[in-house]
């Protein structure tokens, strides 16, 4: 909700408190980042996350590769891409 208000140092501040992080933890804080221009952080971020990822990481991480559309998005998105599980690629 921070993010959505451009407060990103607040929605930084709390994301670093919670001791246990999991994938809507990221998810919120990477759609955060992407939502007020900070791909380059959102993938910062991203590059960080050990653990299992859902549909929402790769709709989120594959936006923001486009808008960056650099060598490191392009990157980013190749790899992303081929970790997708089959299921992913052909869910309607």
């Amino acid at each position: 909700m921070l993010m959505k208000f451009g407060d990103v140092e607040s929605a930084e501040r709390i994301f670093r408190s919670i001791e246990t992080k999991n994938i809507i933890n990221y998810n919120a804080m990477i759609r955060g980042y992407a939502g007020n221009e900070m791909c380059e952080k959102a993938l910062g971020l991203f590059e960080q996350i050990h653990l299992s990822l859902t549909n929402v990481t790769y709709t989120i991480v594959f936006n923001c590769c486009a808008k960056l559309c650099n060598d490191r998005a392009r990157k980013i998105g190749k790899e992303l891409l081929a970790k997708m599980p089959e299921n992913y690629r052909n869910d309607n």
